[in-house]
């Protein structure tokens, strides 16, 4: 099997590179023209120097993934590549796309014959080793053809990824999954805040996680990534407590207030990091370490904080 990828960064990149390793014929395009050098030259990738020329390499029928930020960018690499496709062709929105935006493309391009999908993807930087979690809405058509490349990406062909339901079903789990990480991160972090300010005691957190990664209720990666990140440094100084939102988080609450289901904790999650541009908490420096540990995020340096 072969599809593009079009856009190589951290996510697409790594996907890229676990989809070659598992056999599958990449053709890779980005606007960064030396990391598609480089992709190619590591991993055997294909390379295209235009979308156009991605697509061009393909046979019918032809298969895009998208890795590129969500909103306009999506959106309007999708105005550009619709005419170069084919009934019966195929588009995969592996980015963090709104689910209704996913809903309004796919109905875009079912009048055009095109199949879409709309791939909501969690692993992070670790994707690569330990494969993707791949939640997927799609036609049941659409997500045949997609099986073999799901079954590479994720961490097991028998685990790891499912189709959940129809175009939009994809991209809204995987909303709620983020809402859900906003909450569990918050409350990590909080804890941790307490038991630090209880000086008495003299709490050493990188022994207290590191206990509670074994056998405890409360046991997680983000706890896994949690101590392994405060056996190196407990005062966090390094690390300003400014904590940034990628969208998902405020689209979640939104739905809740649609639906008028309550979601308090994932509410003040959001909330939370609205409020650490304010510079003034040891919590906020947590969630950026947790943040960084499990998908590369940049982290903004800083000092001790008021």
């Amino acid at each position: 099997m072969r599809l593009a990828m079009i856009g190589l960064g951290k996510m697409g990149g790594n996907m890229a590179r676990r989809l070659r390793r598992a056999g599958i014929e990449v053709v890779g395009y980005d606007r960064d023209g030396k990391t598609v050098a480089g992709l190619a030259q590591e991993s055997g990738m294909i390379e295209a120097d235009s979308v156009a020329a991605a697509v061009g390499k393909l046979a019918a029928p032809r298969v895009v993934w998208l890795m590129l930020p969500s909103g306009e960018p999506t959106e309007s690499q999708l105005r550009d590549l619709a005419p170069m496709l084919a009934a019966g062709d195929v588009v995969v929105d592996g980015g963090n796309s709104n689910y209704k935006d996913s809903q309004r493309r796919g109905a875009w391009l079912a009048e055009r014959g095109i199949g879409f999908m709309d791939a909501g993807t969690s692993g992070g930087v670790w994707g690569l080793e330990n494969g993707y979690c791949l939640m997927v809405g799609a036609t049941p058509e659409t997500a045949k053809i997609m099986e073999p490349v799901l079954k590479a990406l994720a961490p097991a062909p028998d685990r790891g990824w499912a189709h959940v339901g129809p175009v939009g079903a994809g991209h809204y789990s995987k909303m709620i999954h983020n809402g859900i990480e906003y909450g569990m991160m918050q409350a990590l972090a909080e804890g941790l805040d307490l038991l630090r300010g209880k000086q008495e005691f003299e709490f050493d957190l990188a022994q207290l996680t590191e206990l509670w990664r074994h056998s405890s209720v409360v046991r997680s990666w983000l706890l896994d990534l949690t101590a392994d990140g405060l056996k190196n440094d407990q005062n966090l100084e390094n690390i300003a407590p400014f904590v940034s939102d990628s969208g998902e988080g405020r689209w979640t609450v939104i739905d809740s207030i649609e639906q008028g289901i309550a979601a308090p904790v994932l509410t003040l999650a959001l909330q939370m990091r609205f409020a650490s541009q304010d510079e003034k908490g040891y919590s906020y420096r947590l969630l950026s370490l947790m943040r960084n540990a499990f998908g590369g995020h940049a982290v903004k340096a800083g000092g001790e904080g008021k």
